[in-house]
């Protein structure tokens, strides 16, 4: 029996040696081997009507990490052979599949970059690939689009931790609002800047979800804390969720949030109470995490603790009663499952749905979901014996990607998005595939960066926003305005009183962060978060809060402290009091009156806290104790 397994882990080898970079390989016992991809994908379980096939898989394809499509449909895939260590430098690669007859297998294959290091992130955009490479985010150009690099990569940012294992800075994908979002586990720190940029100047953050504009290449953590992030995807009104691990696996994404972490203390120590996950459920038993990697107890509840991968399904193949669910890949569960996303009270709670996928394989290790062009989705598979916390070996000479569809796809035939007119990308904005929607909104953001855009662009894109009957169309063609640069003030402050609460929400995102914005619009703010009745609305107004200066802040604070109804809430009077916690100290008699005036007693409280730890007289903290009154 020794002797097979030993012929056999010799042909595997051999099979993959062919392609596996030179100096790359398996480290983990050799009598731990993977059944064939053949196999596999005969193991699988989908739900009637559903069909899978083996899009690529060994020796065509290894330790897939990353995914993305760039224009023209074609699938580019980051294989990571560096991981865990990071010793092996400079053999990942950046492989392109296309898949010319659309019969869910890939016709061609090449490899577009063959030194990388570190890779663990890719987008598609502005004529090239974005790459995260710790400590660098790369920019390789391919203008030309002849699918060999312009020249070496241009780094944009860095000071990104390389010390922080499977918690690795990851994950690219581009928001509504123009601008390319990543993530970051809990480990270790990073210091992030241009290079160049002095320590002092530099961003702090560890387990975070960050943003950087493409052309005005400015940075910023958008919601701090979990503890490894590692899918990212926004539903068809914009708002973004993310799925984690350990303490929840599904986060709502609000800007300015500092959440629930697995260990540790947020960087500031006066935030007091940090917010929640938005799922209602866990997909394990709970009690000690560690635990959770097997069972029966686990395995009904969807299978683990360990989740990677994040895509809200808005294609045009699968059935409608999988649109807008939340699907991630569980991890020891060796299964794709999905969450329904519900409105509930100033935010959103996710409910637990179903497994959808049952790879039924122990080397099974999903980490990247996507759909495509043709509604297809897409998963990876790094396919390996260990997990993350196991570092007895890497087997690299395996790895597969599925696509999944339903019924009989149909086949687009060859397309480049970016060779379209610009009239054709703004109708594209109609599409019932949101793939089509996202990428043509970006070639319209490219072409008004470089000043190409048509005459009457702007009037296209406005009519669809103010024009269509379907309100998720009138957010895309806000977003394309806010993409080209047309989201002026005088529009955004039309649509905050809006009838949809979630054409108000995004205008107030925009105006706030718009170069127009000044104190005539902070005081439309206040009256907005005195009188809107939306609960979503008013919690953008606290997001809101972080980007005003610190005098400013008083009237929107006090504006929403006023909704007494809000005082349950899990997320509103958190970010209430993240916006004001830095001004308290600049300004102690705006926070005591804040403080009396509130309907919201956990903004009384905290205020209160705030006070007394910059007063060391015991008397004055208990008289400001007793402002406070009973904290909810």
């Amino acid at each position: 029996m020794l002797e097979r397994l030993s012929f056999l882990f010799l042909t595997v080898s051999c099979l993959g040696a062919a392609s596996l970079p030179e100096g790359v390989t398996n480290t983990q016992n050799a009598l731990d081997q993977p059944i064939t991809p053949g196999e596999a994908l005969k193991k699988i379980q989908v739900p009637d009507g559903f069909r899978v096939t083996l899009f690529a898989g060994e020796p065509d394809l290894f330790q897939p990490v990353a995914v993305d499509f760039d224009d023209r449909g074609r699938l580019w895939v980051v294989e990571n052979f560096s991981y865990p260590d990071f010793k092996t430098e400079d053999k990942d690669r950046v492989l392109i599949f296309t898949d010319t007859n659309n019969d869910g297998k890939f016709d061609e294959r090449k490899v577009f970059l063959d030194n990388g290091h570190r890779l663990s992130g890719i987008a598609w955009g502005y004529g090239g690939i974005w790459l995260c490479s710790p400590p660098n985010l790369i920019f390789v150009p391919d203008r030309d689009g002849d699918d060999i690099p312009d020249g070496k990569p241009i780094v944009h940012l860095d000071g990104w931790t390389t010390n922080a294992s499977h918690n690795m800075f990851n994950g690219l994908a581009w928001g509504p609002d123009g601008w390319l979002y990543g993530r970051q586990g809990i480990l270790a720190n990073s210091l992030v800047g241009k290079p160049g940029t002095p320590k002092k100047d530099r961003t702090l953050l560890n387990c975070a979800i960050w943003r950087y504009h493409p052309t005005r290449h400015i940075f910023e953590v958008v919601a701090h804390g979990t503890t490894n992030p590692w899918g990212l995807d926004w539903d068809e009104n914009g708002q973004a969720f993310f799925s984690n691990n350990v303490i929840g696996h599904l986060w709502h994404l609000i800007a300015g949030a500092h959440y629930q972490r697995m260990y540790g203390e947020d960087f500031n120590p006066y935030l007091y109470e940090l917010m929640p996950a938005c799922s209602d459920h866990l997909h394990f038993a709970g009690g000690d995490w560690t635990k959770s990697r097997s069972g029966a107890e686990h395995d009904v509840l969807g299978g683990g603790h360990s989740h990677c991968g994040g895509m809200i399904y808005q294609g045009d193949n699968w059935p409608r009663e999988y649109r807008q669910t939340m699907m991630m890949v569980n991890t020891h569960g060796r299964r794709l499952l999905y969450d329904k996303l519900e409105r509930s009270g100033c935010g959103y709670v996710a409910t637990h749905g179903k497994s959808f996928m049952m790879a039924n394989d122990p080397w099974f290790r999903g980490v990247s979901v996507q759909y495509g062009p043709d509604g297809g989705v897409f998963v990876t598979d790094w396919n390996d014996f260990g997990e993350c916390h196991d570092y007895d070996g890497v087997y690299r000479a395996s790895g597969r990607m599925y696509k999944i569809t339903y019924g009989t796809p149909r086949g687009l035939g060859p397309f480049n998005l970016g060779n379209l007119p610009d009239a054709a990308l703004v109708q594209l904005q109609l599409s019932e595939n949101e793939w089509f929607v996202r990428h043509a909104r970006r070639v319209l953001q490219e072409r008004a960066a470089a000043g190409t855009l048509e005459r009457d662009t702007q009037s296209r894109v406005r009519r669809v926003m103010d024009g269509h009957p379907v309100i998720s169309r009138n957010l895309r063609g806000l977003w394309a305005l806010n993409a080209i640069g047309e989201a002026d003030a005088i529009t955004l402050v039309r649509f905050m009183t809006h009838e949809n609460e979630h054409m108000r929400w995004w205008a107030t995102k925009f105006l706030v962060e718009s170069k127009e914005f000044n104190s005539a619009h902070r005081d439309f703010l206040v009256k907005r978060a005195r009188e809107d009745e939306s609960g979503l609305v008013r919690l953008g107004l606290a997001s809101a809060l972080q980007r005003l200066p610190l005098n400013d802040r008083w009237e929107l604070a006090e504006a929403l402290a006023s909704h007494a109804g809000d005082a349950k809430d899990p997320n509103l009077p958190l970010m209430v009091w993240y916006g004001i916690e830095p001004a308290v100290t600049n300004d102690t008699e705006r926070a005591i009156h804040l403080m009396t005036a509130s309907k919201i007693p956990l903004v009384r409280q905290f205020i209160a806290r705030r006070l007394a730890a910059i007063d060391s007289s015991a008397s004055d903290r208990n008289a400001l104790q007793s402002q406070a009154g009973p904290s909810h």
